[in-house]
């Protein structure tokens, strides 16, 4: 019984994933960024995963997350 062995992907530059057929050719690392209002100023901040919880106006570490544009409703009984 053959079986296949599990390859990671790995993180080369976008001609070496092409030709090695990979359908992913670029994987970001640092994710989508969100915004916050900081507590203290009310300065608008965005963070990325992995940034430092902190304002980076006045440094505080209280940071709000904004409302969703988007319409939320709710089913009640």
């Amino acid at each position: 019984m053959s079986r296949e062995v599990y390859a990671p992907p790995t993180l080369g530059t976008p001609a070496a994933n092409a030709a090695s057929g990979s359908l992913y050719t670029s994987i970001d690392q640092a994710g989508p960024l969100t915004q916050y209002l900081c507590g203290e100023c009310n300065a608008k901040v965005q963070l990325k995963k992995g940034d430092p919880i902190r304002c980076k106006e006045c440094g505080h570490r209280v940071l709000y997350k904004e409302r969703t544009k988007r319409m939320v409703q709710f089913e009640a009984r």
